[in-house]
């Protein structure tokens, strides 16, 4: 190493010595940040394959779907694979049409109500679990794991069962409590019956989920703030609105999220209860989608509709996450 001594300044205290860092035979100081490097680049690299996945499976058919809603696509183009390209004339006909936006009008109600009695339910059975004791509690998990975890269509089948017009359950206890008029009723036959139907297998599926996810997040309260809570004179009420709803605001902000999306998305139920009938009163956006492009076999046009379907949820979707990161800078 060599060192290079300078003069003394003017004050005649001497200079500070400056040394030459040397540097390793055949190396380079450009490869010294190398290792930083690497690791600021190792987790987009454990991302890659998640990614790498997501495109695979989501957006490849996602684009496929697009292409598809720009053409004519019948069965003959099918059978003779022709490629007939007619622009946004699918687009056109399904946006004049009366029958989509009043399938969107049904489809953001039916989704509204059902999300409100989803989270008004399962936030009252997440509550319940947080005040039972170990037995009852395990108890009321094993019914709700057990009734999360059935198949959709099976779930679908046994109500299709209970509210049989001849030989359903529901129609019986109904007639052995005195309504016999209810004896042989079809729950199928007209539009409200049909979708209360639908409405409570929904519920039915969604309570469980919505329950233990607010039920692991009342563990997370620390139980300081309850007594702070009683000693300062609240109320059960009281208690609730200052300590367990902030701690649970960002939990049931997710869960709804979450619930518009798997509800407004719900196919097997309508569609195996009674296919979207009576009349195609019961036809959301996906059952719309399904009867226009498998159905009628018009696959561009239905294409074209469960493009636009992905379009309303993200418009419904954008709008409720606004309303949300609003609220918590009102609260900041």
């Amino acid at each position: 190493m060599s060192v290079q001594t300078e003069g003394t300044d003017t004050a005649g205290e001497p200079a500070v010595r400056k040394a030459r860092v040397p540097v390793p035979p055949g190396g380079d100081s450009r490869t010294a940040g190398a290792p930083s490097r690497r690791r600021s680049a190792a987790p987009y690299l454990l991302l890659l394959p998640a990614l790498l996945a997501t495109v695979v499976l989501l957006g490849w058919p996602l684009v496929k779907n697009g292409m598809l809603s720009f053409q004519n696509l019948n069965p003959r183009q099918l059978i003779q694979h022709l490629t007939e390209w007619n622009g946004v004339e699918n687009y056109r006909e399904v946006l004049s049409g009366g029958d989509f936006w009043r399938v969107v009008e049904r489809s953001v109600f039916f989704t509204a109500v059902n999300v409100a009695l989803i989270m008004v339910l399962g936030t009252l059975v997440g509550l319940l679990l947080a005040r039972l004791g170990g037995r009852m509690r395990l108890l009321l998990m094993i019914g709700l794991v057990l009734a999360w975890a059935m198949p959709v269509i099976a779930a679908t089948t046994v109500y299709q069962w209970l509210f049989a017009q001849r030989f359903g359950v529901v129609n019986w206890v109904l007639d052995k409590l005195g309504w016999h008029s209810m004896a042989d009723h079809n729950w199928l036959q007209t539009q409200f019956s049909t979708f209360a139907v639908i409405t409570l297998l929904l519920v039915w599926q969604s309570i469980p989920f919505v329950a233990i996810n607010l039920y692991a997040a009342t563990t997370t309260i620390p139980r300081e703030l309850y007594e702070a809570a009683s000693l300062d004179g609240a109320g059960a009420w009281k208690s609730f609105t200052s300590v367990t709803l902030p701690f649970l605001r960002p939990f049931l902000y997710a869960t709804t999220f979450l619930e518009v999306i798997w509800i407004f998305k719900a196919f097997p139920q309508i569609f195996a209860m009674n296919e979207g009938g009576p009349d195609h009163l019961t036809e959301t956006l996906p059952i719309y989608a399904y009867v226009e492009g498998v159905g009628n076999q018009h696959f561009g046009v239905g294409a074209a509709i469960s493009f636009l379907t992905i379009l309303v949820l993200l418009v419904i979707t954008s709008y409720y996450l606004r309303m949300v990161l609003k609220q918590e800078e009102d609260e900041l």
